[in-house]
């Protein structure tokens, strides 16, 4: 679980645009963040399984 103060930080302005980054709207935490989804790879995947992202559907070969 991220810190809460630095899920804080995340949200405000960044004083420069360089200055900011990206957190999981879920969970916080700041690494394997998708864009697309604003989610990190550990919510996407559960997210995904559960059927709650529409158009995502899991491969297969």
């Amino acid at each position: 679980m991220a810190k809460k103060s630095l899920i804080i930080k995340a949200n405000k302005p960044a004083k420069f645009s360089t200055r900011g980054y990206n957190r999981c709207k879920v969970c916080g935490r700041p690494r394997g963040y998708i864009r697309k989804f604003q989610l990190c790879r550990l919510c996407f995947r559960k997210y995904a399984s559960e059927g709650l992202i529409p158009g995502v559907t899991k491969a297969s070969w």
